[in-house]
């Protein structure tokens, strides 16, 4: 479950840490991002870190997906995937991550394309109490064991096209840029908002 404050505020924000961080991607390949489309979120089951997938329209029309993790400390280890720090306004200070670099992120997708897995419940924490959010992207693993390898580190990231995450004996390749051929495998896809196009998001392998 993820809970946003509705009255929050954050510096900065994240389509503005995005688009700084986004020159250096070799997978973006000179695309800078014209405006957020969805975003989906995964639980960490020691509920400590915010793990969230934001898909934004570059300006050439391709959909760019950016998977992010929000942590209170920062990770150990783990200072190449820094992409900055954020003031939130209830939170306090945020050390932002990508994704891929971080082994929460790779263990709880990993959880959800073995386990059939969706995205998390989404909703605002207002003086009125919680309001659920819409989800603006449907996710689903295609797994259906009922239960997965576990997560613990991450070993390589290789950045590409696609991006090749090393972690605790299993490969995971990511479509930076939605529609990248990534190959057979135990994956998780998405469909956004009312289009009936399913996106292959990761591919796991090696289990």
């Amino acid at each position: 479950m993820g809970i946003v404050h509705r009255r929050a505020t954050v510096s900065p924000t994240k389509q503005e840490l995005v688009e700084a961080w986004l020159p250096k991607r070799p997978w973006a390949a000179g695309r800078t991002i014209s405006e957020k489309v969805a975003e989906y979120r995964l639980d960490d089951p020691d509920g400590e870190v915010g793990v969230e997938t934001i898909v934004w329209r570059a300006s050439d029309g391709a959909l760019l997906q950016t998977p992010l993790t929000y942590r209170a400390e920062p990770l150990a280890g783990a200072d190449a995937h820094l992409i900055t720090t954020m003031e939130h306004s209830v939170l306090g200070t945020r050390w932002i991550y990508d994704g891929c670099g971080d082994p929460v992120w790779a263990d709880t997708l990993v959880h959800a394309a073995f386990t059939g897995g969706t995205q998390s419940s989404m909703f605002f924490e207002s003086d009125e109490g919680r309001v659920a959010i819409p989800a603006r992207m449907q996710v689903r693993g295609s797994g259906t064991a009922t239960e997965a390898p576990r997560v613990d580190r991450v070993d390589e990231v290789v950045e590409g096209a696609p991006t090749v995450v090393r972690a605790a004996g299993l490969e995971i390749a990511v479509a930076h840029v939605l529609g990248t051929p990534l190959g057979e495998g135990t994956h998780l896809s998405g469909v956004i908002g009312d289009s009936t196009d399913r996106h292959v998001l990761a591919v796991v392998r090696g289990a």
